[in-house]
């Protein structure tokens, strides 16, 4: 028999992805595989919107609390295991059902997307021309190597990027931009709403969060060294609650900057996911959701294949 297909559960933060997920997990034999990057992080819970073990409805759930604060996500290394999870559940005979927001995450998981190699010593060195020197020289490098990159005004952190790949490569960092096309057969449902809605919803979700003890999470975190991490740190929700830990804001400023960085996040996510003409988008506020999406996955997978 052939695999079952994919099934990738997408959109903005908020719009209930998570509880739909399980809706459709339950109706369709699925296990759910998470591509929220900062739900990987054991310990960022709260702030992370992640289910409790309780809350996951029975459901298996993979790649969740798979990293230490310590440690830096990667989107190769999430390819590799995602990939992982997605044939021993297929195996198992049961559907996949990938979950999250993080759309780099959801692509590198679904489509041929091939990822260029690093070179700490390349990267650490081209750092400190630019620290030393300035990017000037850096942008212009770049114009010369790969024209298409540049003409793309890459901040310093990408700037540098595109030019270790050239350097160790021989290709141009442009070169390894994918095109869409799925790995496997695959399905993206988008869920989506209302902004007025949405900006609701978010709002209430973050004070429901401080409620929660996000607070609580944030000083835990911070004993553990949430401080010195690159991604952790900088997180919607845990900056600005460090913020108020350390006293340069009230946690009535914390939760209204996180309200108005997570609407931020939220509209680049619907710019993310609408770029990709291959999302079906349904509304989340639907009664019927999950019998509507089931009913758009059986569509296409058809009767089973011997």
């Amino acid at each position: 028999m052939r695999p079952r297909p994919v099934i990738a559960l997408v959109g903005p933060t908020g719009t209930g992805k998570s509880d739909a997920a399980i809706g459709l997990a339950r109706e369709l034999g699925g296990e759910i595989v998470n591509a929220d990057a900062l739900q990987f992080y054991r310990g960022m819970d709260i702030g992370t919107a992640k289910l409790g073990v309780g809350e996951r409805g029975g459901i298996p759930h993979h790649l969740l609390d798979i990293l230490d604060l310590s440690e830096e996500a990667s989107v190769a290394a999430f390819q590799a295991q995602a990939r992982t999870a997605i044939s021993a559940i297929q195996e198992r005979g049961r559907l996949p059902i990938l979950v999250g927001g993080s759309g780099l995450y959801v692509r590198a998981a679904l489509d041929e997307l091939e990822f260029p190699p690093t070179d700490p010593a390349v990267r650490r060195r081209l750092e400190r021309e630019a620290a030393d020197h300035g990017t000037a020289g850096l942008h212009q490098r770049l114009a010369a190597a790969d024209p298409a990159s540049a003409a793309r005004g890459l901040d310093d952190r990408r700037l540098i990027r595109a030019l270790e790949v050239h350097e160790i490569t021989g290709r141009t960092f442009s070169s390894y931009m994918p095109e869409r096309k799925y790995q496997q057969r695959s399905l993206q449902l988008g869920l989506d709403l209302d902004r007025p809605l949405l900006h609701q919803r978010l709002e209430r979700r973050v004070r429901t969060m401080h409620q929660a003890g996000l607070l609580g999470e944030v000083e835990r975190l911070l004993a553990q060294g949430l401080r010195d991490t690159k991604t952790a740190s900088r997180a919607i929700g845990y900056a600005q609650f460090t913020q108020a830990l350390d006293g340069t804001c009230t946690i009535e400023e914390a939760i209204e900057a996180t309200t108005v960085a997570t609407r931020r996040f939220a509209r680049r996510q619907v710019t993310w996911f609408r770029a990709d003409p291959r999302v079906r988008w349904f509304d989340s506020t639907d009664p019927c959701l999950v019998d509507t999406l089931s009913a758009a996955v059986r569509d296409f997978e058809g009767p089973p294949a011997t």
